[in-house]
């Protein structure tokens, strides 16, 4: 009975990483989307703003249910793993390309264990190291088998390591203060916490004086919404339950599941694969297997 159920939480615990690992990894064509016509400002405070507005009806309950020696954890867990990096992901895309990003974004595994070691007494074994370093290396190899990789204003790329690192901070905090907290309650309670001063900065970004009604602000606000919902409140929602059932380490390696769907989302558009690249891929898998691995 007790492997049916092992079973039963691993096979879900796979079902939560290949979701997350297909929406964050279709976040990035939202987010290039709602630059086109929108400041990275602008973008970013929608995509949280949405993010609260939609858990608006969970936030009453969570606010009830959420003990109060928990409600800063909570609330610093919704700026230091969505909102900050939200912006720094905005702006650092507003000159990098996304194939860089995606390389210094699969850094979160590794500041995850670094963190969790130094700051969390996070038990990790040798073979999850190996796991995550594997996974890593494959990611590189991946991108580099691309020729599209530009380094032009890579001090930008600077942002997205910070994000990353903020990443590998609210892991490791949620999976020690937060553990026994509901995880709709924790995304519920740190998101809507956050409308009022979305609304703020949209004001001071000059957002309501756009011409809302135009087609390309419709069409940049639209991804932005659409980024919040899917990007951030759902897929919060499912990495919050992900960390508290499998570990913070290997809810921190979805990230090397965004490859697959950047890759996937090329294929459509009229891209090649070729025989390196899936032989990259098999290594990222490997990875992910042995970090994941009893």
């Amino acid at each position: 009975m007790q492997q049916i159920i092992a079973l039963r939480d691993k096979l879900i615990n796979w079902i939560l990483f290949t979701i997350l690992s297909i929406i964050w990894g279709s976040s990035f064509i939202l987010m290039k989307l709602g630059l086109e016509a929108l400041s990275p400002y602008q973008v970013a405070t929608l995509r949280m703003l949405s993010a609260g507005i939609v858990l608006i009806p969970f936030a009453m309950e969570g606010f009830r249910k959420i003990p109060k020696d928990k409600l800063g954890y909570v609330i610093l867990s919704g700026l230091i793993g969505s909102f900050f990096p939200a912006y720094l992901f905005c702006i650092a895309e507003t000159k990098i390309d996304s194939s860089l990003a995606g390389i210094l974004n699969a850094l979160t595994p590794l500041f995850t264990i670094s963190v969790g070691l130094f700051f969390f007494q996070m038990k990790a074994s040798q073979q999850k190291i190996i796991g995550v370093l594997v996974g890593f290396v494959g990611l590189c190899l991946l991108f580099l088998a691309q020729k599209n990789i530009s380094l032009e204003n890579f001090s930008y790329a600077f942002l997205v390591l910070i994000a990353t690192l903020l990443y590998g901070i609210n892991v490791n905090m949620v999976g020690k203060h937060l553990h026994n907290t509901g995880s709709m309650n924790i995304a519920a309670v740190a998101f809507t916490f956050l409308i009022i001063p979305c609304f703020v900065i949209l004001y001071f970004t000059g957002y309501f004086s756009l011409p809302l009604l135009s087609g390309p602000i419709l069409k940049s606000t639209g991804s932005a919404f659409l980024l919040g919902f899917g990007g951030t409140a759902i897929a919060t929602v499912l990495y919050y339950k992900l960390v508290k059932s499998a570990g913070g380490l290997f809810a921190s390696t979805v990230t090397y599941g965004i490859p697959f769907v950047a890759v996937f989302w090329g294929i459509l558009g009229g891209e090649s694969i070729n025989l390196l690249q899936c032989g990259c891929m098999g290594i990222i898998l490997i990875g992910v297997w042995l970090a994941n691995k009893k």
